[in-house]
């Protein structure tokens, strides 16, 4: 494995986006990260850094098709590492190209939406739930907020995210609810002294509705692309 080389440009967007590439198995794979520094909570599903906590950077990279390690988590805090991020991380795997990402900013609230829909379908399925490694047809979620939310809301946010997400697709044409590899990563500030705390984040709340609006625009132009 080749580490991921330093940032090539930085790219308009939430804080401190930056396109990075590495040459793996003969590849070459492609990786979105944002330094977002310390102040920030986030709430994901991610393979490394999921849950809900105190997180420096956000990574989404591309890995080869038919991605077979089986230690990701251990595979991204490696690729994070060679690219100078410190500390705790969130990381999300896609084999889709990331370069082609849907950008959308609402009212203070930006998102990144990468999408490849080479696998998709609906989450209520008769097949039985089986463990999933990252295919190509992964959508993967990055947004930020520039205010404090509560750990309810923060959940309410990936709900929010994850509606939008499926309205987007639909209106795009796809016949879907999404993937079987969807991962989502939520950040907000993390309250300081006097800072108001938002208790909501669905969508007709007023941080959710922006959300909403900024995932669906991102998504629906990753899935267009």
């Amino acid at each position: 494995m080749t580490a991921l080389h330093p940032p090539t440009r930085h790219l308009a967007g939430p804080p401190g986006m930056q396109h990075l590439t590495r040459i793996e198995d003969g590849e070459h794979l492609h990786s979105l990260l944002w330094r977002v520094g310390d102040g920030w909570r986030m709430i994901s599903s991610a393979v490394l850094g999921g849950g809900i906590g105190e997180r420096a950077w956000i990574l989404n990279t591309q890995v080869t098709h038919g991605y077979r390690r089986t230690d990701p988590d251990r595979h991204l805090a490696d690729l994070a590492r060679a690219a100078g991020a410190r500390g705790p991380g969130v990381g999300l795997m896609t084999a889709a190209d990331v370069r082609k990402y849907g950008l959308a900013h609402d009212g203070g609230v930006d998102a990144v939406a990468t999408a490849g829909l080479g696998v998709r379908g609906w989450a209520a399925s008769p097949a039985e739930g089986t463990a999933a490694t990252p295919r190509a047809g992964t959508i993967n979620i990055v947004a930020t907020l520039p205010v404090s939310l509560t750990d309810a809301a923060l959940v309410n946010a990936v709900a929010t995210a994850t509606e939008a997400k499926v309205q987007a697709l639909l209106e795009a044409g796809y016949d879907c609810s999404g993937t079987p590899t969807d991962a989502v990563c939520i950040a907000a500030r993390a309250p300081r002294a006097d800072d108001e705390v938002h208790a909501f984040a669905g969508p007709r709340s007023l941080w959710g509705a922006r959300l909403a609006r900024a995932v669906h625009d991102a998504v629906r132009a990753s899935a267009n692309t």
